[in-house]
């Protein structure tokens, strides 16, 4: 099967899977996870365009722009109050 035909039947799925989603959301209204099946077709969608090229990349206007960290060394005391990532406790201990 050529590429061009995989395009279009993965297209047609993420279409079949909006139309089973409005259905749903007939049933289950507009609840939370009715918001987020539609985001992740979405995002299929999206995903499936930029996949096979068709997506049209950004503007420069519309990209966020970058921000630039300076690579120098940090004052010793900036790290001071700053707690482990995951741990959620500083090093020192309060008595």
């Amino acid at each position: 099967m050529p590429i061009q035909d995989d395009a279009a039947a993965a297209r047609r799925a993420v279409q079949d899977l909006k139309a089973a989603i409005d259905t749903l959301t007939r049933h289950y209204s507009d609840t939370v996870d009715v918001r987020r099946l539609k985001a992740d077709v979405a995002r299929l969608d999206e995903d499936v365009d930029l996949l096979c090229g068709t997506a049209q990349p950004r503007s420069a206007a519309e990209r966020p722009p970058l921000e630039v960290i300076p690579d120098n060394e940090y004052a010793h005391d900036f790290w001071m109050d700053a707690e482990d990532e995951g741990l959620g406790q500083s090093h020192r201990r309060n008595p």
